[in-house]
């Protein structure tokens, strides 16, 4: 009987753990401002700006591509659930434009590149009526996005101002810091080998920044197409201006490089991928790359050590 007594108590000691786990569990995050991002780029300054004050949730992980992002139902419901929405904006996240004038009725939405000055913007060298979203390449336009993230929380959440803003100057030192490093390095590699050649066009304010030419198989969006003459005029180009190294993308396939690396090949030029860069998404959560400023710096020692 004692042996019984003691198996129905251990059993109910577990019931009761477990119930007090499963609580704790769903009260992860409670009190804290629920942010929704669609990159990761713009959670990572969500995270910086909120920092205990808010439970950041990104949509489109580590590979994903924001030109041909579709929402799922859970998506629908993140941003729904949501305290505060923001997300890019410029069309990269081009197949979402409708459910994002939606949920500004329901929700504060920021589309954070948008704070950016139109003087400022690059224009689609293929269509002079889009403008190139991916401006989080050069600092000086991303801090826009920044103070339009502080701004957002600051307007949901005005007892915590004093901390928003303290946090958002830490970070926008952090980034000084990294341009300057950024630009540093880039400085060691010669001028006439300064040439950024990946899949698509997602380095322009990248190149305009640090003075590097830029070249991409594809437009500004993965959406378009490239054909054989497209291939071939890049070939050109690597062996007309003796360019040794191309690069790859951590969020787009490796097929179309590889069909310009074959076509050098062909040409008698020797190309070698020099690296995976992140372009329209960062790199997997808990690593350095997971970060923007991680993800910055993988991308410019990629970038020199193949070309310097």
């Amino acid at each position: 009987m004692k042996k019984w007594f003691g198996i129905v108590s251990a059993c109910l000691l577990l019931v009761i753990l477990g119930a007090c786990s499963t609580a704790g569990e769903s009260t992860e995050g409670e009190g804290k401002i629920k942010v929704t991002t669609t990159t990761g780029q713009i959670g990572d300054i969500a995270k910086n700006i909120g920092e205990d004050h808010v439970k950041v949730d990104s949509l489109m992980g580590p590979g994903i591509d924001p030109h041909l992002y579709k929402a799922s139902q859970g998506d629908i419901n993140k941003l729904s659930n949501a305290d505060i929405i923001f997300y890019n904006g410029l069309h990269l996240e081009g197949k979402m434009g409708d459910i994002f004038a939606k949920m500004k009725d329901e929700n504060p939405t920021y589309p954070v590149a948008e704070a950016i000055p139109e003087d400022m913007l690059l224009v689609d060298q293929a269509n002079s009526s889009a403008v190139d979203p991916h401006v989080w390449f050069d600092i000086d336009l991303w801090k826009y996005a920044v103070e339009e993230v502080r701004d957002g929380l600051i307007e949901l959440d005005p007892d915590n101002k004093a901390d928003y803003e303290k946090n958002t100057e830490a970070y926008l030192e952090e980034l000084t810091t990294l341009q300057t490093e950024s630009q540093e390095r880039i400085n060691e590699i010669p001028e006439e080998s300064r040439v950024l050649v990946t899949a698509h066009d997602a380095f322009q304010y990248f190149g305009q920044a640090y003075g590097m030419e830029v070249k991409g198989l594809q437009g500004l969006s993965t959406d378009s197409e490239y054909g054989l003459r497209d291939v071939q005029d890049l070939v050109n180009v690597l062996a007309d201006r003796n360019i040794k190294a191309v690069f790859i993308e951590s969020s787009i396939s490796e097929r179309s490089i590889n069909a310009v690396v074959e076509g050098s090949k062909e040409k008698g030029h020797e190309v070698v991928i020099g690296g995976e860069l992140f372009s329209d998404a960062m790199g997997e959560e808990g690593t350095p790359e997971g970060t923007y400023v991680g993800m910055y710096e993988h991308n410019i020692e990629t970038i020199t050590e193949s070309l310097k």
